[in-house]
């Protein structure tokens, strides 16, 4: 199947998209609302829930305005390239999640994108008051894989 076939399918069936798709087709997160589907041998997600959707959109666009230091992105709205797509959805919630537990460990993988949203909202009353130093920090510490080279 042809890219420009794929993406048209993808979008026919998938129209409530998840937005942490990345972290969680990558194994770095998962989420109760997330459902994953096939399409011509390749993995998709979709979100069962619009108020879960807009939530993680809301949050992933404060995350990219308070981040566009730490991932070197100097034109606000436009889309970010994957590694720093990563960075921003995985480090995003790593520092989320260490704001949460301040004692525990950084996570490295994230049970439920959704439960960690609510939690933070229920604790700091809402996305925009999150402690961004905290997570900022997170999202410039994190480092996705590097390729290897096939020798």
């Amino acid at each position: 199947m042809d890219n420009d076939a794929f993406r048209r399918t993808y979008r026919e069936i998938n129209e409530r998209y998840c937005a942490y798709e990345k972290g969680i087709l990558t194994n770095h997160c998962g989420c109760s609302q997330a459902k994953k589907f096939c399409i011509a041998e390749r993995e998709g997600v979709h979100c069962t829930s619009d108020e879960a959707q807009q939530t993680c959109i809301v949050l992933l666009d404060l995350l990219g305005q308070q981040a566009r230091f730490a991932l070197k992105a100097h034109s606000p709205g436009s889309a970010l390239p994957h590694t720093k797509a990563m960075r921003l959805q995985v480090g995003g919630l790593r520092g989320i999640a260490a704001a949460l537990d301040p004692d525990a460990p950084v996570p490295d993988y994230v049970q439920d994108v959704h439960a960690t949203l609510l939690a933070a909202i229920a604790r700091f009353g809402g996305l925009q008051n999150l402690p961004f130093s905290r997570v900022i920090r997170e999202i410039a510490a994190y480092a996705p894989r590097r390729r290897r080279r096939r020798p």
